[in-house]
């Protein structure tokens, strides 16, 4: 088996940790990189019911409804642009309205347009709609999924979050 970090191989038992809210097997090495969870009667439970449903699933025929294999989704993916709150205000100030008139054109309160524009606060996809629509600009992007193979560092075997993601060391 090899570590979900960094991709070598694991000599032993791996060590289950959490790193940024997500349990992970790791050598002992990326363990430092998060907190070493403990095996809880639980989790064993829970495991064991997992591998009594697999094999169920196993001893079912081909055609069955259980056994269906789903490709995964290749959608677009809507992001709020970078540098919104500079856009927001720019579009709000060339037309000359104040931050009251468009809090009561869009019907959102004035200290939410206050923290949006000074980048304190992120709108959600329903409020950038609104600033879309009523300002006339475009601050929702669309990415392509990612394609993981582009991302796919020199070293050969599997994808690893390792060969993604780029770890800060403290």
């Amino acid at each position: 088996m090899n570590c979900e970090i960094c991709g070598k191989p694991m000599e032993g038992k791996p060590i289950r940790t959490k790193i940024d809210g997500s349990v992970l097997e790791v050598c002992k090495e990326c363990s430092k990189f998060g907190r070493v969870q403990k095996d809880t009667a639980l989790e064993r439970k829970f495991t064991s019911r997992n591998k009594k449903a697999k094999k169920q699933n196993q001893n079912k025929p081909q055609g069955s409804r259980g056994n269906i294999q789903r490709r995964p989704r290749e959608e677009a993916i809507d992001e709020l642009a970078e540098d919104y709150s500079s856009i927001i205000r720019k579009a709000r100030e060339s037309r000359g309205w104040t931050r009251e008139e468009l809090g009561a054109k869009i019907y959102e309160k004035v200290s939410v347009i206050n923290r949006i524009e000074s980048g304190k606060m992120e709108p959600d996809l329903k409020l950038a709609k609104k600033f879309e629509k009523t300002l006339n600009i475009a601050l929702i992007e669309k990415y392509d999924a990612m394609d993981l193979e582009s991302f796919k560092s020199s070293a050969s075997g599997p994808n690893t979050l390792g060969s993604v993601v780029k770890i800060k060391r403290k």
